[in-house]
C-alpha cells in the first residue's frame, strides 16, 4: 500500500514539472526558408538561454544567437556606446578572445534601438571567424543578438538584420522583452 502511494505521488510530481517546463518553455519561431532554429549552444550564466539559428541559404554558415537581458539597461540613455556593445554583446559566449574591427554604429530592428559593432573571434578551434554584436533597448531592458560565420562581418551583419526584421522574429522579440 505505501508502495503504491509512493508511485502515484512520483507520477503526479513527474506530470506537474512536465507541464510547468512546457509552460515555460519559449513559443517556436517560424523561420523563414533560409533559417532554422538550432539548440542554444551555451552553457547557462546568469541569464536565460536564448534563441539560435543557422542560415542555410545565401548566408550559409551564419548563426545568430539572440536573447533578452531584461533589466539590464540604462533606462534613460539605453545603449549609448561601443564599450556597451563590447560588454553586453555575449560575444564572450562564443570566445573570450574578440578584437572590435572597426567603431560601431546606431541601428534600429523594429521598435528597438541601440548599436551594432564588428568583430574578429578566435574560436576555441583555432579557427577565425567574423561577428557583429547588436544590442538593442527598449525602456530598461536589453535584446542583445551574436551573428558570426567563417566569411566577413558585413555578410553575418547583412543576415541577421535581416532576419530580425522579420515579423516573426520581432514578435518574439517584443514578447521576451515583455517576460513572455
Amino acid at each position: 500500500m505505501r508502495r503504491a502511494a509512493t508511485i502515484v505521488a512520483a507520477a503526479i510530481g513527474l506530470g506537474a514539472s512536465s507541464v510547468g517546463a512546457y509552460q515555460l518553455a519559449p513559443a517556436p519561431v517560424e523561420t523563414s526558408a533560409h533559417w532554422r532554429e538550432i539548440a542554444w549552444p551555451f552553457p547557462r550564466d546568469g541569464w536565460p538561454a536564448g534563441r539560435a539559428f543557422r542560415c542555410d541559404g545565401a548566408c550559409a554558415g551564419t548563426e545568430l544567437y539572440v536573447r533578452a537581458k531584461l533589466g539590464f539597461c540604462n533606462c534613460d540613455r539605453g545603449v549609448a556606446d561601443d564599450d556597451e556593445v563590447d560588454r553586453v554583446a555575449d560575444l564572450d559566449l562564443i570566445s573570450p578572445r574578440f578584437v572590435a574591427t572597426a567603431p560601431g554604429e546606431a541601428v534600429r530592428v523594429g521598435e528597438l534601438h541601440g548599436r551594432i559593432r564588428h568583430y574578429d573571434l578566435d574560436t576555441p578551434n583555432g579557427a577565425r571567424h567574423a561577428a557583429a554584436g547588436i544590442a538593442l533597448s527598449r525602456r530598461c531592458d536589453l535584446l542583445v543578438a551574436v551573428a558570426q560565420n567563417a566569411g566577413e562581418a558585413m555578410a553575418a551583419r547583412s543576415a541577421a538584420l535581416e532576419f530580425l526584421e522579420t515579423p516573426e522574429m520581432k514578435r518574439w522579440m517584443i514578447a521576451a522583452l515583455d517576460g513572455r
